[in-house]
């Protein structure tokens, strides 16, 4: 495993002008996070954790700062440049699930490798994900002809089906009952083991969060602690940050 950050942001700050208003979304946040690693911001709504998820993935450009993926800087990048780095690097999974709802459950996994620009596909490959995310029963099945947990877990084999080495989650449970958040989470937690891929989760949930292996606490735009939550020598410590 690499010594290096698979994501790293450089006091990142983000400001939105709502009328004459400044509204400081994210007030200067550095993190690191490290390849195989599984990551939960947590925090209060408005403290600025789905802002940074969002300029992690280059969907937003911030107001100052940088975010770097594998070591490459994409918040000074072209739109085009942001665009390959998301195809080939990162995997997004909603907490709306933003399936195409024309579409059955193998047929969306299609999608996301025509995006990436897989003419054909790799049929084996769809396979093996959808077993792995126990939906093998299900490829020809559309989204509305399956539950809330079956949809994420669509949504998920999307994010992955391209091998992406970032998989980026926001509130992944948040439309789910009980029972399905903890099977969704279950399987990200699989997922993150058995293929090594680094998982950054949004949610506002201790429960979620406990199964990752890090957790990164925000109030107000600023990172204000850290808990590391796994087995080893860093585990149950915490590091308070002064907010500045």
């Amino acid at each position: 495993m690499s010594n290096a950050p698979i994501l790293q942001t450089v006091e990142l700050r983000m400001t939105y002008h709502v009328g004459k208003m400044d509204v400081h979304a994210l007030r200067g946040v550095s993190l690191d996070v490290m390849p195989g690693e599984f990551v939960a911001i947590m925090g209060p709504s408005g403290c600025g954790k789905s802002t940074f998820l969002h300029l992690c993935g280059g969907l937003l450009t911030p107001t100052a700062g940088k975010v770097l993926v594998d070591g490459e800087e994409i918040t000074a990048a072209s739109d085009a440049r942001r665009t390959d780095v998301r195809r080939r690097k990162i995997g997004f999974v909603f907490q709306k699930f933003n399936l195409f709802p024309t579409l059955t459950a193998e047929g969306n996994l299609k999608l996301a490798e025509r995006i990436f620009g897989k003419r054909g596909g790799d049929a084996e490959r769809r396979r093996e994900v959808l077993r792995l995310l126990k939906l093998e029963n299900k490829t020809t099945h559309k989204p509305l002809e399956l539950s809330g947990g079956e949809q994420q877990r669509v949504a998920i084999a999307r994010a992955i089906i391209n091998r992406p080495s970032l998989i980026l989650a926001d509130e992944p449970t948040g439309n789910l009952d009980s029972e399905n958040s903890e099977a969704v989470l279950d399987m990200l937690k699989d997922l993150n083991k058995q293929t090594g891929q680094t998982i950054i989760m949004i949610t506002h949930n201790p429960e979620a969060a406990a199964v990752a292996d890090r957790i990164v606490h925000m109030r107000d735009g600023h990172v204000v602690s850290e808990e590391r939550t796994g087995a080893g020598p860093e585990a149950g410590e915490a590091h308070d940050r002064v907010m500045q």
